[in-house]
């Protein structure tokens, strides 16, 4: 069996070290380094090319949704297992859109971490049973679905923005919500008004709003 090349991305010191000394103990495994922030993962992926990156989604300068995304930009083959102690659906659904292949809540007994580990290692997608539940609840429940191809020319990330201006969220709201800066948040406001052609926030939101992006008129 190939040995799995694993990145442990967590801000929690004690953590990391516990998590690196259980993988470490079971065989085919290989931890190849260690980040405590969004940026320092993103770097050390790059650097590294593992098979897999253990990512909590709360970390300092980037959070681990947008380093997902921006890893799997340039290296699409990764698979990344988000391990983490958010569960709600927003957390969720926003890492399945980063383009995670797993869904683990910390507190996962040895053998389940290891069966996401080799699942998404192998190409595979696999979620704890307690997110498993939750996807299909939440498939089986009625939602409004967003239309499908609204705004293509926006990325996933400004479509996150722009749902958020539609739903009346000042710049300060948008940067603790999706853990940016104020810069970020200001570059992708302006991206967006650019691919949409309007010429301020009002017009945004109106266009938002008719597209369907939010539930307000």
């Amino acid at each position: 069996m190939e040995t799995t090349r694993i990145l442990i991305a967590d801000d929690h010191r004690l953590f990391r070290e516990g998590l690196k000394v259980l993988l470490l103990s079971l065989p085919n495994i290989e931890v190849v380094a260690e980040a405590s922030t969004g940026e320092e993962v993103i770097v050390k992926a790059n650097e590294t090319a593992p098979d897999v990156i253990l990512m909590d989604i709360q970390m300092p300068v980037v959070n681990g949704i947008e380093a997902t995304r921006q890893i799997l930009t340039k290296l699409p083959h990764v698979g990344v297992l988000m391990l983490t102690m958010f569960d709600d659906d927003e957390s969720v659904f926003m890492a399945m859109r980063a383009g995670a292949r797993g869904y683990i809540v910390k507190g996962a007994d040895q053998a389940e971490l290891m069966r996401a580990v080799q699942a998404v290692a192998s190409g595979e997608a696999l979620f704890s049973p307690s997110i498993a539940t939750r996807l299909i609840n939440f498939f089986k429940t009625s939602h409004a679905a967003l239309p499908i191809n609204v705004f293509p020319e926006l990325t996933e990330r400004e479509l996150d923005v722009l749902k958020l201006i539609a739903t009346g969220f000042n710049n300060n709201d948008i940067a603790r919500r999706l853990e940016l800066s104020q810069k970020t948040v200001r570059n992708y406001i302006s991206n967006i008004f650019s691919k949409l052609q309007v010429a301020d926030r009002a017009q945004a939101i109106v266009k938002a709003r008719e597209a369907g992006l939010t539930d307000k008129k």
